[in-house]
């Protein structure tokens, strides 16, 4: 199925279903409790298990990802219910040391203290060593913020072979623009905070896998532990979920386009964009990605450029995430990213390219 077809489709996935008079836009259903009178089963119970609001954005998740999906109330909420799912104390958990921090926070933290031995690797080289003796691996690719590629068809089958399951985040091309699932991976998180949402107003995340079994675990976990997401904000990204192929597609197309400006320019010593013919992910981003998605990573001569640069664009929003339909960026070295000081995350929005380009260049000819 084309990405063309799957985003006709959702648009109307509710639509099928619908009696006269039904409203098209799915009610947002505000219940902690449900009639419950006789034996429980067959029904909704209790607003922490079932939510008719979380149902119908999960419909939707579902028909993207071609697989079943789970909803949770931030992408890390998705993160930690699929690896408190699939590890057990004595189990070994293989995460990148270049990937989202927190991952490693929650291993740090958390998982070890609960008997799960944590391992980390560069995204570059990550199957050095290879995976015996791993219960679960967790790619990031592209990695945040550095924007190197793992190559998925290879690794999810050797992580197969050696015995364990992958896990692999799949935030920053969403599944318009990667799908994890198709080139082998076991389980897929995402946080939908970002280009899924888009509106930088909703956190929300999700959990997909094939794996009837897996994600009876994940749903388990969520039920028991607490992890859910509120009936409002699940609207919130039913909503935005139906315009995602429009935003997603603008933001790509503008990045296509402000790349090989941005590496040009003096002011920037690293480009980093898989689009580039000349980044070492190029290859690899044609051969699994649909698209090279709206990330950038620039580096400027030091902390002061970069914040400078931020500063004074007046299409920039300085703030941290990433995905929202207004451009934004981020000097990564302040929360610790093994990144040099000047380097620059940068999330291409939906703003017509030409006037962000002024904005960006005059911004970059000031520092």
């Amino acid at each position: 199925m084309t990405t063309e077809t799957k985003a006709a489709e959702l648009l109307h996935l509710r639509g099928q279903t619908l009696a006269k008079g039904d409203p098209i836009a799915p009610p947002i259903t505000l219940a902690s409790m449900y009639h419950l009178p006789g034996t429980p089963g067959g029904v909704p119970g209790y607003g922490r298990a079932e939510q008719p609001t979380w149902e119908a954005t999960e419909h939707l998740l579902s028909h993207l990802e071609e697989a079943p999906a789970l909803l949770f109330p931030s992408g890390m909420g998705a993160i930690s219910a699929a690896l408190f799912a699939t590890l057990k104390a004595g189990d070994r958990l293989l995460v990148p040391c270049d990937g989202y921090y927190n991952v490693r926070k929650l291993g740090d933290e958390f998982l070890k203290g609960l008997g799960v031995e944590v391992v980390e690797r560069p995204t570059k080289g990550f199957a050095e060593g290879g995976f015996e003796g791993f219960a679960v691996v967790f790619i990031e690719t592209p990695s945040n913020p550095g924007l190197d590629l793992i190559d998925l068809v290879a690794t999810c089958a050797a992580v197969r072979r050696a015995g364990g399951l992958t896990v692999v985040d799949n935030t920053t091309m969403t599944p318009l623009g990667q799908r994890p699932l198709d080139l082998g991976a076991d389980v897929v998180v995402a946080s939908d905070t970002k280009a899924p949402g888009g509106h930088s107003d909703n956190l929300m995340g999700h959990v997909a896998s094939r794996n009837a079994a897996l994600m009876e675990r994940v749903r388990t976990w969520r039920t028991v532990a607490g992890g859910i997401p509120g009936p409002f904000e699940a609207w919130l990204l039913h909503r935005s979920l139906e315009t995602l192929h429009l935003r997603f597609a603008a933001m790509c197309a503008n990045a296509e386009a402000l790349a090989p400006r941005l590496a040009a320019h003096p002011a920037i010593s690293t480009c980093r964009y898989p689009g580039l013919p000349d980044d070492p992910s190029h290859n690899l981003a044609s051969a699994q990605m649909a698209t090279n998605g709206f990330l950038i990573g620039l580096t400027l001569a030091d902390e002061a450029s970069a914040e400078r640069f931020i500063d004074s664009c007046p299409f920039l929003r300085p703030a941290t995430s990433f995905g929202g339909v207004h451009s934004s960026a981020e000097r990564r070295a302040r929360w610790g990213d093994a990144v040099a000081p000047g380097f620059v995350r940068l999330s291409v929005g939906t703003e017509p390219v030409e006037p962000l380009w002024a904005a960006l260049e005059e911004a970059l000819d000031g520092v």
